[in-house]
């Protein structure tokens, strides 16, 4: 009987995969990610969000991802931190002039 539980509910079967997939990102220049950051790529830009899945599906979504959609998360991922850190350095200078 083939089971369904959400991504979340899976990731701790993954460590292999997502390692696997880690390596793969690695060689072909992605020198800072993770398995983390691959994992929430998948679920922002493959799951969008927390559905549920067979374990099959998952690991396939895994293995599946492609350099576009991940690169495509690095830079909203990178803007998103820079709006952040120009919103808290803008907060800053204000401080210093009250």
């Amino acid at each position: 009987m083939a089971m369904s539980r959400t991504v979340e509910d899976w990731r701790a079967f993954l460590s292999v995969v997502l390692q696997s997939k880690t390596e793969e990102l690695r060689m072909m220049g992605y020198g800072d990610t993770t398995e983390d950051v691959v994992w929430q790529c998948l679920k922002q830009k493959v799951w969008k969000g927390n559905p549920e899945k067979r374990l099959y599906q998952v690991v396939e979504d895994i293995l599946h991802l492609s350099t576009n959609i991940y690169m495509s998360y690095l830079t909203v991922e990178s803007y998103k931190e820079d709006d952040l850190m120009a919103s808290i350095a803008a907060l800053t200078e204000n401080k210093g002039q009250e």
